[in-house]
C-alpha cells in the first residue's frame, strides 16, 4: 500500500468516532484481590485494610451490608501527581504545575491507552536484601529499538512476574513486601530516576509496574523515582497482576478507582483488552474521547443511603487522617465507607442469600413483599457472587442511555416518599424509537438527578435524604417488571444517575434487586454526566476487586 493510504488509513482510525467490534474481545484483570489475609496494605504503619459485614439479611436486613476501612495504598493502586509533587503555591522545591491533581482532578484520558509491555522477568529476584534490581533507561530504549517509539496514549507497563510469585496469603505473602523492606530479600524491580524521566518526557502519561510500588529500594530512590514522572503530569499503575497474559504492544488498557477528592494516590482496578474492540478504543483514548462518569467521593458530599427517619442510616463516608507527609505539606488519609458509596457496584449477593432460606427469616414486611414477589415473577434466587466474583466484561460494553427524565415531577406530594417509575412500556417506546437492545449492551438509565442534586451539605439534603422522608420526589426508578425484561433481553449489567435503582420505595426496591439478582444482572448506580455522552460510547465500569464484598466502589468512564 502507498504510504499516503496509509497514513490516511491511521488517519481515519484515530479521528472516526467508536463503532462496535464485530467479534468478542477479551477482558483481562490485571489485579490482585483484597483481603484481609492478603499483604494488600503498605506494612510501615499504614491502616489495613478491613471489611466488615455490618448487616446480614434476616429479620434487620433484607440486604447484606458492609462498611470498608481501606486507604488508598491498598491492592493494586493509582498515584497521581501529588503523591510527589507539591501543589505550586507553596513554592516548595518539589512543587509543580501539577501538584493539585488529585485523584478527582485527574482527567480520564490518562486512565487509558495502548499497553506496551517491557519484560523484565531477568531482573526478577537479582537485588541485593532490600534493593530494586534497577530497571535502566537501556532497558527502555532496547524495548523501543525492538518494537518502537513511545507515544502518546501509551501506557508503558513494566513486567517482572513480581506479584504473580510473591503476592500470596499471610505469613508466606510478607514475601511481597515487609520482609523486603526488612532486608531478608531482593527487592522488586523498580526504574531509576532517569528512566522514569525518559519515559514520562515521551508525552506517556501511563506508567505501570506489576511490583508493589514505582518506589525503588532503598528507600531514598523511592520518592525521587516517583518524581521524575510525576512532575510532567503522568500517573502510574502499581501491583498489576498477570502482564504476561499480554501482547507486547495492542492491548487496551485501563487501570482507575474510586474519585476520591484530594487522594494523592487510590486503591483502584487495572485490566485490559485484547481483541477487535482494542484498537477502538486505543484510537478513543489517543484523541482524549472519554468522559468520567462518577461522582466525587468527599465528606461534604450525600454520598451514603441516610435512611428514612432516626438511626437508620448507612456508615457515612468519612476521611480520616493518618500522618503527615512534610514534603507535600498534607496529611496521608485513609476511607471509612459504605460499600455503596457513590459511584458502585451492586452484585447479586447483595440481596439474596447465598443459599435457600426460611421466609420467617425476614421482617414481616419483607416475608409480605417476597410472597409478592414470588406470585409474580417466580422463586427468588440466591447468590454468593460478591463484587470480586463479577467479571469485568459484563460491567462494561456498548452503552444505550435511555432518557427518563421526563418523569421528574410526575408524582404528586400525596404519595410521598415515591420515586417515578421506569417501566416496561417505557423501555419498548425507547427500542421503538432507536432500535432492540442487544446482548452484552449496558443499559443506562439518564434522569438527571445526580447532575441536579450532587451538592455539598446542606443543599445535598436534596439528593438523597429529602426524597427519603418525603420532602420531595424521589428519583425514577426501575420496576421489578422491568428490571425482568432486560434481563430477557441480555442485559446483565444496568445503570443509573439516580443513587440507587431501586427508587425510595422500600418494597419496590427490594422486589426489583431480588429480580436483578436472580437473573445474574448487576447494577451500577450512582453516576452523573450521561447527558454529554454521544450515541456510540463504550462504558467501562471497574470496582476496586474486594473479596466478600456487597457493594464495590469504582469509577465509571465512557470512550466515544
Amino acid at each position: 500500500m502507498p504510504a499516503r493510504y496509509c497514513w490516511f488509513a491511521v488517519f481515519f482510525l484515530l479521528t472516526t468516532p467508536l463503532t462496535h467490534a464485530e467479534k468478542p474481545s477479551r477482558f483481562i484483570d490485571l489485579s490482585l484481590l483484597v483481603a484481609e489475609n492478603y499483604p494488600c496494605t503498605w506494612p510501615e504503619g499504614f491502616p489495613r485494610f478491613r471489611l466488615t459485614h455490618i448487616k446480614k439479611i434476616g429479620r434487620e436486613s433484607a440486604y447484606n451490608i458492609d462498611t470498608l476501612n481501606i486507604d488508598g495504598n491498598t491492592g493494586t493502586q493509582m498515584d497521581v501527581p501529588p503523591h510527589s509533587v507539591a501543589r505550586p503555591e507553596l513554592k516548595l522545591p518539589n512543587s509543580g504545575p501539577y501538584g493539585n491533581e488529585f485523584t478527582e482532578k485527574v482527567p480520564a484520558w490518562k486512565f487509558v491507552g495502548e499497553a506496551c509491555i517491557i519484560d523484565l522477568r531477568e531482573l526478577l529476584d537479582t537485588g541485593a536484601p532490600g534493593v530494586s534490581p534497577l530497571i535502566t533507561k537501556q532497558h527502555v530504549q532496547s524495548w523501543e529499538a525492538k518494537h518502537r517509539p513511545f507515544r502518546f496514549g501509551d501506557a508503558v507497563l513494566f513486567r517482572s512476574d513480581y506479584s504473580d510469585k510473591y503476592y500470596q496469603p499471610l505469613p508466606a505473602g510478607r514475601r511481597f513486601v515487609a520482609d523486603v523492606i526488612e532486608k531478608k530479600y531482593s527487592g522488586y524491580p523498580d526504574p531509576d530516576p532517569t528512566t522514569m524521566d525518559y519515559i514520562a518526557s515521551r508525552s506517556v502519561f501511563h506508567i505501570g509496574t506489576d511490583s508493589p510500588s514505582m518506589g525503588t529500594l532503598p528507600s531514598e530512590l523511592a520518592d525521587p523515582a516517583h518524581l521524575a514522572a510525576l512532575k510532567y503530569g503522568a500517573i502510574f499503575t502499581e501491583g498489576a497482576t498477570g502482564l504476561g497474559q499480554l501482547p507486547t504492544t495492542g492491548a487496551f488498557y485501563c487501570m482507575m478507582g474510586p474519585k476520591h477528592a484530594g487522594g494523592p494516590y487510590g486503591e483502584g482496578r487495572s485490566f485490559a483488552i485484547v481483541g477487535d474492540l482494542a484498537p477502538t478504543l486505543i484510537a478513543s483514548a489517543k484523541h482524549k474521547r472519554v468522559r468520567d462518569l462518577s461522582v466525587t467521593m468527599s465528606i461534604e458530599y450525600p454520598l451514603t443511603w441516610p435512611g428514612k427517619g432516626v438511626d437508620h442510616h448507612r456508615q457515612r463516608y468519612m476521611k480520616c487522617d493518618f500522618a503527615w507527609a512534610e514534603n507535600l505539606q498534607l496529611y496521608h488519609h485513609g476511607h471509612v465507607m459504605d460499600s455503596q458509596a457513590g459511584t458502585h457496584l451492586v452484585p447479586p449477593a447483595y440481596a439474596l442469600p447465598p443459599k435457600a432460606m426460611d421466609k420467617n427469616v425476614y421482617s414481616p414486611e419483607d416475608r409480605i413483599a417476597l410472597d409478592e414477589y414470588e406470585r409474580e415473577f417466580g422463586p427468588r434466587g440466591v447468590s454468593a457472587v460478591t463484587t470480586e466474583q463479577v467479571p469485568l466484561s459484563q460491567t462494561c460494553g456498548w452503552a444505550r442511555i435511555i432518557d427518563v427524565s421526563q418523569l421528574v415531577g410526575s408524582t404528586t406530594r400525596a404519595v410521598w416518599p415515591a420515586s417515578p417509575e421506569i417501566t416496561v412500556d417505557i423501555i419498548k417506546q425507547f427500542e421503538t424509537e432507536h432500535g432492540k437492545l442487544k446482548p452484552g449492551e449496558v443499559v443506562l438509565f439518564r434522569s438527571g438527578h445526580t447532575d441536579r442534586h450532587m451538592k455539598k451539605f446542606p443543599e445535598g439534603s436534596a439528593c438523597l435524604s429529602d426524597p427519603i422522608n418525603g420532602v420531595s420526589e424521589g428519583w425514577p426508578a426501575l420496576t421489578p417488571a422491568a428490571a425482568v425484561y432486560l434481563a430477557d433481553q441480555g442485559i446483565r449489567c444496568i445503570g443509573t444517575d439516580g443513587p440507587t435503582l431501586g427508587g425510595v420505595d422500600p418494597k419496590n426496591a427490594l422486589k426489583t434487586y431480588w429480580a436483578l439478582g436472580s437473573r445474574g444482572v448487576v447494577g451500577v448506580e450512582f453516576l452523573t454526566n450521561l447527558g454529554e455522552l454521544p450515541k456510540n460510547a463504550y462504558f467501562l465500569f471497574a470496582p476496586v476487586k474486594i473479596r466478600g464484598c456487597h457493594g464495590g466502589p469504582g469509577r465509571a468512564i465512557a470512550l466515544y
